[in-house]
């Protein structure tokens, strides 16, 4: 029988555990993602609209991203990464841009990020894990990016001040709060006026029945905390963003697609 969640304190420590294990294969060198069951090294980004579970396929991992990406970083960014997209390839960052990662484990997407938003810029990246956080920090010694800075925390609770950031980026770690609205909010505020929120993550059908939602394999696996497509965008309007869509790109689960989930902060706000 699969064991089931039972509060908030217990989704946390899940999947700090399961992280905490991913960020320590990636040190060793071992491939690993949110659903590894799921995983296969041997496509690239570009097929990714014809990823599914029923062919074995990826759908979560370093291999959503280009090799030119892979290659400028790393390679146990790309094995810590447990994402289901590829955030910065859709965020429009720019040059002199801040940009935070939420839920940033192994620094894949910071690092990318703090490329692309030059010397000029800043990229954060918060996590809850300290094993992502140490891994994170080698992987940005061997890039030589600068331009970084790391943040321990929670999601529900980011530690910067209002108005500290232009763009919010996340890859598959929004599905695993059991807090979402929080989680939401928070990214509103810390955002600028007009600023921007483009994250990867999963979206489940309006069909996923009780039994996948309270299974924790299912939870650390980024499908059984999703939230539907509806739910998705009432709860970013209710945290005050506007031009909010969101895009399925390839199905991660039989009741789960990824999607890219884009809005914007309303440029009069403060």
């Amino acid at each position: 029988m699969a064991e089931h969640l039972t509060d908030e304190q217990d989704v946390r420590e899940v999947v700090r555990e399961r992280y905490a294990a991913a960020a320590r294969a990636a040190t060793n060198r071992d491939r690993s993602c949110c659903a590894p069951e799921r995983c296969t090294p041997d496509k690239t980004p570009e097929d990714a609209d014809s990823f599914g579970p029923e062919q074995g396929e990826p759908v979560f991992g370093g291999t959503l991203y280009s090799d030119t990406e892979r290659d400028e970083l790393p390679d146990e960014a790309s094995l810590a990464s447990m994402g289901c997209g590829n955030p910065t390839a859709v965020a429009e960052l720019g040059e002199g841009d801040a940009v935070l990662d939420l839920g940033s484990g192994g620094g894949i997407d910071v690092l990318l990020s703090a490329r692309r938003v030059g010397p000029s810029g800043t990229a954060y990246g918060l996590d809850m894990t300290d094993e992502m956080l140490d891994l994170a920090r080698e992987n940005q010694r061997q890039a030589g990016v600068d331009n970084v800075e790391w943040l321990k925390g929670h999601i529900e609770d980011i530690p910067l001040p209002d108005a500290a950031v232009d763009v919010v980026i996340s890859n598959c770690v929004i599905n695993l709060s059991s807090d979402k609205r929080r989680v939401l909010a928070e990214a509103a505020r810390v955002l600028r006026a007009g600023g921007r929120f483009a994250v990867s993550d999963v979206i489940a059908d309006p069909d996923m029945d009780e039994r996948t939602r309270r299974d924790v394999a299912e939870w650390t696996g980024c499908i059984a905390g999703a939230l539907t497509r509806e739910a998705y965008e009432a709860d970013l309007a209710s945290a005050g963003f506007e031009a909010i869509e969101i895009v399925e790109t390839h199905r991660v689960h039989e009741h789960a697609s990824s999607a890219i989930v884009r809005a914007r902060k309303p440029a009069g706000d403060g």
